[in-house]
């Protein structure tokens, strides 16, 4: 059987009333496994913090009127962006970043090659130089799969006490 999986897309600004809800519950689908972690528990706030941020781009993938996945992302300020910590050097001064917070995909949907689409369309239209996104250094596969949409290990972080230690992986977006 094949899926038809249908993109939209949504903007600061012009984010419907049930939007935030849809990515927590898209959330806890695909971290079911993990939902008694305190810093998943606190999903809600990522939420909040990113769709109200100047910028905030965000892609849902649907099967029919069911959310299958999503991928969001903001720009970032100058000398706030995640590859600052790390050894990473950007070439001609073009540093202008936009990160990638989330890029997930519930169980029932995955190795569909929703994620990659899911990205790809997000970063599409960006202006910025470079995208960064962080991964869990003890999913190394999903690092793998990062590797492969073009992003490099620039180090380490861990942005937060309770979250995990994560790679700062970073892309030019126009070579």
């Amino acid at each position: 059987m094949t899926t038809v999986i249908d993109l939209q897309h949504y903007g600061h600004g012009s984010l419907p009333e049930s939007f935030k809800q849809m990515l927590i519950d898209v959330h806890a689908d695909a971290y079911a496994d993990a939902m008694g972690d305190e810093f998943h528990q606190r999903f809600p706030w990522f939420v909040d913090h990113w769709s109200d941020m100047n910028g905030f781009t965000c892609v849902v993938a649907f099967d029919g009127d069911q959310p299958t996945g999503f991928a969001y992302g903001a720009p970032q300020q100058s000398g706030r962006e995640w590859w600052r910590s790390t050894t990473f050097e950007p070439t001609d001064g073009h540093t202008s970043t936009y990160a990638v917070s989330e890029v997930m995909v519930r169980p029932q949907w995955r190795k569909q090659g929703i994620s990659d689409r899911l990205h790809e369309a997000l970063l599409k239209e960006r202006n910025e130089d470079l995208a960064v996104l962080l991964v869990d250094v003890t999913h190394p596969r999903v690092q793998e799969l990062y590797e492969t949409w073009g992003y490099r290990k620039a180090g380490e972080q861990q942005p937060f006490a309770d979250s995990p230690v994560y790679a700062v992986m970073v892309k030019r977006l126009h070579p």
